[in-house]
Formats: structure tokens, C-alpha cells, sequence
């Protein structure tokens, strides 16, 4: 992951604390900022619990959550 990446995911990651305080809701908001700038192939794992959210694709299809 490039510096630039890197504290993009920083910035992004601090966004997402002083919305949430749930795990997964903080690894969904990451993980859908990081699909819409970088592409959508991230997972995100947050916490010591590993709360996580990921979203599937149909090929020529939308996404849609599970």
C-alpha cells in the first residue's frame, strides 16, 4: 500500500470513529470509501473482536449487501 494510501486510510479510519462505535459499522464505512476511491476488491477487518461487512457482485451486475 502506497503513503498516499496509507493515510488516506488513516483519515479515513478517524471518520469512521467519530461516527461509530460499532466495529462492523466503522469496517463498512472504510471498506465502502475504499471500494468507491480505489476500486472494489478491500476487505476491512476492525477490532479485537473482527466486526466486519462485505458486499457481493454479480458479474455486469450491481452490488448489493449480504
Amino acid at each position: 500500500m502506497s503513503e498516499e494510501m496509507q493515510q488516506e486510510a488513516i483519515e479515513c479510519t478517524t471518520q469512521a470513529l467519530e461516527k461509530w462505535s460499532v466495529e462492523k459499522d466503522v469496517a463498512m464505512y472504510i471498506k465502502k470509501e475504499f471500494d468507491n476511491k480505489y476500486g472494489q476488491t478491500w476487505h476491512c477487518v476492525v477490532g479485537k473482536s473482527f466486526g466486519g461487512w462485505a458486499s457481493t457482485c454479480e458479474p455486469g451486475g450491481d452490488c448489493a449487501a449480504p
